[in-house]
């Protein structure tokens, strides 16, 4: 009975001693969290060695994650995925589909992303840039012809409009000079005809009189606008007027038609006319509403293959420009040791306490293997 206390006692104490050892040193990993000086001199094991290696740790860890679990050829893959395209997809049209249903206005919008003034700042730079533009048309074609600026089909069309610009101009005079109105400009201006011929105005207005001049004049001069010869010379004239027009190069207007002045008002009409006030508080949605099939069924995916595309083939350069490496080593140096140690032992607190439960079965074994040779040889 003795024997047997006696092995068991030395089971237990070994088992004892196994456990203990094996907890404090999964303990020693960790603590102390920083160096014990006794007269000046550290004790040995102070820190402990996660503590004391903490900096190799953080640099340990970051090449790790760079060369086995973020890396590049996992990028690719996951990029190339067409589970996560789809997915990319679905999220991209799930944005746009916000877009068409929003009240929001464009100013607004843009005010959220944080562009102040927008419609000042838009006229500003559209005043500025249909300045630039007309200046530049301006000094390239100033010393064009006409013929040349302006498009054949368009000299085409005033060419065989002309017949008919003088068949109109011709029907006008007819139908003014057949007016009230006309017949009595035609009578101050045979009066003042008249008048400026002295005695010969006074005896053919005696012999005549002014309203019978009038009655044979006017005839005639209905007669002469309806002849189809009146309508050749016109078509003539205006003829020979726009062909020697389209000869004249376009500086040759200069007195009339000054470039600052032409620019300004030009640019000035072309921006009341866009009226961006107006525009940039329409809806967002109302102003995309036409192009939403568009861009939900081939803009929005678009987009995504393109992103996706690019990040796969570039992320290897992606990567190197993120330093992950160092990324992880500057987390992991932040971290307290506390934390750190919170964190191992959240992923290992069942290996640790199994060694421990390990160190205190082979405590025992040992124990009981001497209480046996004990009693062998006693």
């Amino acid at each position: 009975m003795k024997d047997l206390f006696m092995i068991g006692m030395m089971v237990v104490i070994g088992a004892i001693i196994g456990g203990f050892t094996n907890h404090l040193a999964i303990q020693m990993l960790f603590r102390p969290h920083h160096p014990i000086y006794v007269k000046g001199k550290r004790l040995p094991f102070t820190p402990g060695l996660i503590p004391k290696r903490r900096e190799e740790l953080a640099v340990q860890m970051g090449r790790l994650v760079v060369e086995h679990l973020v890396t590049a050829e996992g990028f690719k893959k996951k990029f190339t995925d067409p589970t996560f395209i789809g997915e990319m997809n679905e999220i991209v049209k799930s944005e746009s589909n916000k877009l068409f249903e929003t009240d929001m206005t464009i100013k607004e919008l843009l005010k959220k992303l944080n562009i102040q003034d927008a419609d000042t700042k838009l006229m500003i730079k559209a005043d500025r840039f249909l300045e630039e533009k007309l200046e530049k048309f301006w000094d390239e074609h100033s010393s064009q012809s006409i013929d040349e600026l302006i498009p054949a089909s368009l000299i085409s069309r005033i060419d065989q409009s002309i017949p008919s610009i003088s068949l109109y101009i011709s029907n006008k005079g007819v139908e003014f000079f057949q007016s009230e109105v006309g017949k009595q400009k035609l009578k101050n201006m045979i009066d003042d005809f008249l008048a400026t011929r002295g005695m010969l105005g006074n005896m053919v207005t005696m012999f005549l009189g002014q309203v019978s001049l009038v009655e044979k004049v006017q005839p005639e001069i209905i007669k002469f606008l309806k002849h189809d010869g009146t309508v050749q010379i016109l078509t003539s004239l205006i003829e020979e007027e726009w062909n020697k027009l389209k000869r004249k190069r376009v500086d040759e207007f200069s007195d009339i038609l000054k470039k600052e002045e032409l620019v300004f008002t030009v640019r000035q009409k072309i921006v009341k006319e866009l009226n961006i006030s107006a525009l940039l508080e329409r809806p967002v949605s109302e102003l995309l509403l036409p192009v939403k099939e568009l861009i939900i069924e081939k803009i929005a995916p678009a987009i995504v293959k393109f992103a996706v595309f690019y990040l796969a083939k570039n992320s290897d350069k992606i990567l190197q420009k993120l330093r992950v490496e160092d990324m992880v080593r500057h987390q992991v140096e932040g971290f307290s040791v506390g934390r750190l140690e919170d964190m191992i032992l959240s992923i290992s607190k069942k290996e640790f306490k199994m060694i421990t439960f390990l160190g205190a079965l082979l405590g025992g074994l040992i124990g009981l293997l001497q209480g046996v040779i004990v009693w062998l040889i006693g």
